[in-house]
């Protein structure tokens, strides 16, 4: 363990990131940051002071203020008021890097409006870690953070991001995993897809599947832990829709109209939905 003495400081906001598991991620700039800074902010008070308990930074005498997404307009106005007073603020997200799925938004667009210098202290994050690890395309990807709860909406989220040339990054509950898997599967087809868990921690798992067979896999569970979902981008090759319209009408002609879809979408790696509503015209006809 290194004891971090407080050194000067330049006035500003710095947006400090956190270890997302193993505390020994943080960097050193990080804890002179954390060391020197005239104010301290975090999204979850307790876990920063945790942070520099174990790495040896003292508080000094200095507050940990409270600021996330849920806290009153005040703390934003304490927090501002340092800035316009020459200060140093540095604020922690709870694990990770600010801004990213985390609180900071409003607080980092008000300190630059107001002319103040914003510094990011870079560190470790879940979106970066899990792009090394998934197997799939890194030159391009698009992170879309929580999908909605509710499954129409997270369709109609997925729905917005098929054509999306890059690898899509996810975070997920547990809790909702399944079900988000599930709608991936029938929206998006049968990309290729990896579930990330408990990054960087004791009990770190990736799975790497086509997104049915990920869907299985999870189906009825509730992993434990964080977790990033990744799915690759489209195929950009154009199906024929003749050979679609054949292969469907010979699975129709053994399955159920459900059944046909999944088989034919598994088969040309295409969507459910879109398959499904072809194998019900087809049925009609």
């Amino acid at each position: 363990m290194v004891n971090h003495k407080r050194v000067g400081l330049a006035p500003g906001l710095y947006f400090v990131a956190t270890p997302i598991g193993t505390a020994r991620d943080i960097t050193l700039r990080a804890l002179d940051t954390l060391a020197s800074a005239d104010v301290l902010a975090a999204e979850d008070t307790r876990a920063l002071r945790r942070l520099m308990e174990i790495h040896g930074v003292p508080l000094a005498g200095r507050r940990v203020l409270s600021y996330h997404d849920h806290s009153a307009p005040g703390a934003r106005t304490r927090l501002m008021a340092a800035l316009e007073e020459g200060l140093s603020v540095a604020y922690a997200s709870e694990a990770g890097t600010p801004l990213i799925a985390d609180p900071g938004y409003d607080l980092s667009r008000a300190a630059a409006e107001a002319g103040h210098s914003v510094t990011s202290v870079p560190g470790a994050s879940a979106v970066t870690s899990a792009l090394t690890l998934a197997g799939l395309p890194t030159d391009a990807f698009f992170f879309a953070g929580f999908l909605p709860n509710a499954r129409s909406a997270r369709r109609a989220r997925l729905e917005a991001l098929r054509e999306v040339p890059g690898t899509l990054v996810f975070y997920e509950s547990p809790k909702r995993v399944a079900a988000s898997l599930a709608d991936m599967a029938d929206v998006l087809g049968a990309r290729r897809a990896a579930l990330c868990r408990e990054l960087t921690k004791k009990f770190e798992e990736v799975i790497r599947a086509p997104l049915p067979e990920l869907a299985e896999q999870m189906r009825g569970r509730t992993p434990k832990g964080e977790i990033v979902l990744l799915v690759d981008r489209g195929d950009s090759v154009p199906v024929n829709t003749l050979d679609l319209e054949s292969d469907l009408k010979r699975a129709l002609g053994e399955h159920s109209v459900r059944d046909a879809a999944d088989l034919v979408a598994r088969v040309h790696g295409l969507p459910r939905r879109q398959v499904y509503q072809m194998a019900l015209r087809l049925g009609k006809d």
